[in-house]
């Protein structure tokens, strides 16, 4: 299995449960072809750098996973007859250090949404010490 990332843009015209289920479209052709999700970042809407099919903005995501390379092939034409993905960018990770890159991003990802997941705590009452002034009566 091979080390790979996808980044895709979504329209903006999509509402949040469109674009929800296009993920989890894109997640299902992974999958059920012998890929393992290591995990998925949801970057959301951005301007783009320049207009892609009469589009300013875009929703965009990245997907880290691992996969056989015969995968590559169905997941770019599939991607490709998908009306709503706007652009993607698929990453292949081949060396030893980029895998060590790779494996660093997905962790620390992963790291990152499970502490949003957490309660944030209570912030800290500042320690105020009041000096008081001796009075000269």
């Amino acid at each position: 299995m091979r080390h790979y990332e996808l980044l895709f843009i979504l329209k903006p015209t999509l509402t949040e449960e469109e674009a929800k289920a296009r993920l989890e479209f894109v997640k299902d052709i992974i999958t059920k072809n012998g890929g393992e999700i290591a995990s998925v970042v949801e970057m959301g809407t951005r301007k783009l750098a320049y207009t892609i099919k009469k589009y300013e903005r875009g929703t965009y995501f990245v997907i880290y996973y691992k996969a056989p390379p015969s995968l590559l092939n169905e997941l770019t034409r599939v991607i490709r007859i998908t009306e709503d993905i706007i652009r993607f960018l698929s990453v292949k990770y081949e060396n030893k250090r980029e895998i060590a890159a790779w494996e660093n991003l997905s962790k620390g990802i992963r790291q990152s949404l499970k502490k949003e997941v957490r309660e944030p705590r209570a912030p800290r009452e500042p320690k105020v010490e009041v000096a008081e002034a001796a009075s000269e009566e």
